[in-house]
């Protein structure tokens, strides 16, 4: 739909101009000042949280099990699972993605729960896909409540870096008022739990997934660039990772995982962790993001159901016409 540049447009225009420097190239980017949700956690030794969730030998722990690579190749993919289920937290993991070409690929950090609710699983997704020939990688975000991803559908954002270089903080902060997804700290995604429709949020505990795996089909630009096994192995390595939340214990009703230890620092009942702590970085975000909805007149799929309750990193590949 055709527009005309007024008053509006250009004043988004310059504040968009002066607040970022992006190229596709380059992906030089000025990034906000934000809290480092990743310092309030403590990082955990990978066996001591998760166990192998399949891929045999491509899954390797080093560094006295600080760091795990994940490999695929043309036999298997790779994967790890947490030891325990969680219902609310703090989830992270410092990641560093394949090199080379990798398109096809997913690398993913996410919280599940399919195994023990295969027709209303709940699910929060971060996905990593791998790039064509241009080198861009893609962040995709999902959220599942009860088998459905109506409300929650992913979102795509351009990384402003290379993740091939060094890792990454890639977070998951999911409480009883929303989930925020984060990269290096950034949040980059809202979902808010709108208690007038609990059930399109996810609300049974889940475990914590690591995996890379072949998903040819639709993973870059809808399956035109399947994986080629010329370039493997595809090995991502996961370091840093933390887990802070409220383990599940089915003998204890889920609910009173929302009343422990209600401190403003708890992610565990993050309400008032996220206004003291997040509130700034998100109206920066969001102030940023309305800015540029303005500009294209572009606005988020589900806009009539969830109204702004999302937030869009500056590039977004998910966009729709109105």
């Amino acid at each position: 739909m055709a527009f005309r540049p007024d008053k509006l447009f250009l004043s988004g225009l310059l504040f968009f101009c002066m607040a970022i420097a992006v190229s596709s190239h380059s992906r030089q980017f000025t990034t906000p000042n934000v809290s480092r949700l990743t310092d309030f956690f403590p990082r955990v030794p990978i066996d001591h949280v998760y166990s192998k969730y399949y891929g045999g030998s491509n899954v390797q722990l080093i560094s006295n099990g600080s760091m795990a690579t994940l490999v695929l190749d043309k036999s298997s993919g790779a994967g790890l699972v947490s030891q325990n289920k969680y219902y609310y937290g703090f989830f992270s993991a410092a990641i560093k993605l394949p090199s080379g070409l990798s398109s096809g690929v997913v690398v993913a950090f996410y919280l599940s729960n399919a195994d023990t609710y295969p027709h209303n699983h709940d699910e929060i997704d971060i996905e990593l896909l791998g790039h064509d020939k241009r080198n861009d990688w893609v962040l995709q975000t999902n959220v599942y409540a009860n088998g459905s991803v109506s409300t929650g559908r992913e979102e795509k954002f351009y990384l402003w870096f290379d993740p091939t270089v060094q890792h990454h903080h890639y977070s998951i902060l999911w409480n009883n008022y929303h989930t925020v997804f984060l990269v290096d700290n950034i949040p980059v995604r809202e979902f808010t739990h709108n208690s007038a429709y609990p059930y399109v949020y996810p609300s049974k505990p889940m475990s914590v997934y690591a995996t890379i795996w072949d998903a040819s089909e639709w993973a870059t630009h809808g399956g035109k660039y399947p994986v080629n096994y010329k370039y493997a192995p595809f090995v991502a390595s996961f370091a840093q990772m933390e887990v802070n939340g409220c383990i599940s214990n089915p003998t204890v009703p889920a609910s009173s995982c929302s009343k422990v230890n209600p401190s403003s620092l708890d992610p565990v009942n993050g309400q008032d962790f996220a206004k003291l702590s997040q509130q700034q970085d998100i109206r920066y975000l969001h102030s940023l993001t309305r800015n540029i909805n303005r500009m294209t007149r572009a606005k988020p799929c589900d806009w009539k159901m969830y109204k702004r309750q999302e937030l869009h990193w500056i590039r977004r590949t998910h966009v729709c016409k109105i």
